[in-house]
C-alpha cells in the first residue's frame, strides 16, 4: 500500500506561481511513474504531467512551457512547479503513483487562480 500526500495548493493571482508537492510512503517510489492530474468543476479529470523513473517527462499541451514536473527519489517526492498561472488552471490537483499491478491516488490539493 502506498499513501500519497499532496500539498502546496492555494489562491494565486493570474501570472503567479505555485509549487505542488506529493510525498509518497513506502520503499518503491523510485520505480513508479508519477503523474499530476487535475479536475476542474464540471470537467473530467485530465493528465497534466508525468515523469518516469528515469526522468522522462510528458505534459498536456495547455501547460507546456509553464509547468515543470520533477522528482526526488531520495525524498520520495514529486513536484509540480507551475508558473504563469491562468484562471483556466483552477482545479483540484491530484498526484498518481503508477506501479506494478496498480495505481495509487493522493487526496488532491486545490489550486485557484483568480484576481
Amino acid at each position: 500500500q502506498v499513501q500519497l500526500v499532496a500539498s502546496g495548493g492555494g489562491l494565486v493571482q493570474p501570472g503567479g506561481s505555485l509549487r505542488l508537492s506529493c510525498a509518497a510512503s513506502g520503499s518503491m517510489f523510485s520505480i513508479y511513474i508519477m503523474a499530476w492530474y487535475r479536475q476542474a468543476p464540471g470537467k473530467q479529470r485530465e493528465l497534466v504531467a508525468s515523469i518516469t523513473p528515469s526522468g522522462s517527462t510528458n505534459y498536456v499541451d495547455s501547460v507546456k512551457g509553464r509547468f515543470t514536473i520533477s522528482r526526488d527519489n531520495a525524498k520520495n517526492t514529486v513536484y509540480l512547479q507551475m508558473n504563469t498561472l491562468k484562471p483556466d488552471d483552477t482545479a483540484v490537483y491530484y498526484c498518481l503513483a503508477n506501479g506494478p499491478g496498480r495505481s495509487y491516488w493522493g487526496q488532491g490539493t486545490q489550486v485557484t487562480v483568480s484576481s
